[in-house]
């Protein structure tokens, strides 16, 4: 396995798809060969802003914590503690966080070691040594070993409070599932979904997938927004957390880190997308489970 870069660099900075895709070579994707720093590095295209949140050193922190406290357990462990820390950390607006060369840059220049500890498999296929998915470097949203961490937190998140986030991240279909839905985006909907894990009505990884599929057709003929209204967004909290970077304390290993200061879905929305869930998910059709 690959040790972290030797030499890290200082900020963050940008990796096009076309240019990270040269150096997701077989021995990357099975842990036998370092990405090739001097010249991906030169490669990249530095960000414009010059702010203490596109600094490396606390990312690399927090990747190196997350590989410690996990190292006994079930690597997947590793996304709930991770997800809300490092949203806190590189507070991005969703604009920046839609632009997928950060994120190679991420898995390839600052962390490939923790891509292949988080995502390489145990046995390899047909004999062959085992190897990471090239998307877990280079890919979509709900895929990228980051990309997929930081959304998670921001679509889950409760206004400020990270603790949602930990229950979705805690459940690997909820990530691998429901992250790639549409509805998810209605923030009413995605703090539904939590509870009826919280409240143990949905558990097994066969029933969230059941859960996702009745929900998301059911929204093709009811407007979930109408059923469950959500505040209007008033996006200057959020201008005002990432414009407080630069004098943020670092974020905490021990208690989870606050978010921007907005405001949290109104409870009622949450119950009202609760109740409905639950009748659909009564009728859905789980393999495995006993219906009338």
């Amino acid at each position: 396995m690959i040790d972290k870069p030797e030499h890290l660099p200082e900020r963050l900075a940008l990796l096009s798809d076309i240019n990270a895709a040269k150096y997701l070579s077989t021995g990357l994707l099975t842990g036998q060969e370092a990405p090739p720093y001097i010249t991906l590095n030169k490669a990249t295209e530095a960000l414009t802003e010059a702010d203490a949140r596109h600094e490396t050193v606390q990312v690399r922190d927090l990747v190196d914590d997350a590989m410690y406290l996990c190292r006994d357990d079930s690597r997947t462990r590793a996304d709930a503690w991770l997800a809300p820390r490092l949203h806190a950390a590189l507070r991005l607006s969703r604009r920046e966080a839609a632009d997928s060369r950060l994120w190679n840059f991420l898995a390839l220049a600052v962390a490939p070691d923790y891509v292949l500890w988080r995502h390489l498999p145990e046995r390899g296929k047909d004999g062959e040594l085992p190897k990471v998915a090239a998307s877990r470097f280079q890919g979509l949203h709900y895929t990228q070993a980051f990309a997929r961490l930081w959304w998670a937190a921001e679509l889950f998140r409760n206004g400020p409070d990270y603790a949602p986030v930990q229950v979705a991240c805690g459940n690997q279909d909820i990530l691998n599932t429901v992250l790639r839905l549409d509805i998810i985006d209605h923030r009413p909907t995605a703090q539904a979904v939590i509870r009826l894990v919280e409240r143990g009505l949905v558990r097994t990884g066969r029933e969230v997938n059941a859960l996702a599929v009745v929900a998301n057709t059911a929204a093709s003929t009811l407007a979930y927004d109408v059923l469950a209204e959500d505040v209007p967004w008033d996006g200057s909290a959020l201008l005002e957390w990432i414009g407080q970077a630069d004098s943020a304390i670092r974020v905490p290993a021990r208690r989870l880190p606050e978010g921007p200061l907005e405001e949290k879905v109104p409870e009622q929305s949450v119950n009202a997308l609760v109740s409905h869930f639950a009748d659909l998910f009564e009728d859905a059709r789980v393999r495995g489970r006993i219906h009338d």
